[in-house]
């Protein structure tokens, strides 16, 4: 039952009753039943109002999903589920290997491809300290 039927369902009982109006206890009673009604109304303005807000959100979160698929793409993967092969596309990840390593002399942490990896150094951009890198053959070969 809702807080305005149960308002409702009071005053049907105080009136049931043949509360007297004039007396104390009438003027309490009623006086009860007018400031329940006063909440009951507000109560019903209060639940439309977050119903509405939700339907609103709801829009809102469609509008942000559409907005994010335009942004950042569906997927890496095209429609048939294999990987664009467009060197030059921007639309999804060309699967390029990036390492993070950090600067012995400044602490800086690096980010760097495989590409810059296989040269076997870089030079830290934030010191001038020259990096060099070894590779074992034993750890390629297996």
């Amino acid at each position: 039952m809702s807080a305005t039927e149960t308002v409702s369902y009071l005053k049907g009982l105080a009136e049931g009753i043949a509360l007297d109006p004039e007396t104390k206890e009438g003027k309490l009673f009623a006086a009860i039943i007018n400031a329940l009604s006063d909440l009951a109304e507000e109560i019903d303005e209060i639940v439309e109002s977050v119903a509405e807000l939700g339907e609103e959100f709801d829009e809102l979160e469609e509008d942000v999903g559409d907005l994010e698929e335009v942004i950042f793409g569906d997927d890496d993967d095209d429609d048939d589920g294999e990987v664009c092969d467009d060197e030059d596309c921007d639309c999804c990840d060309d699967g390029d290997v990036v390492y993070a390593v950090e600067c012995p002399s400044c602490n800086e942490e690096i980010v760097i491809d495989e590409k810059a990896l296989e040269e076997g150094k870089i030079i830290c951009p934030k010191c001038g300290e020259k990096l060099e890198f070894e590779f074992d053959d034993a750890e390629d070969e297996e």
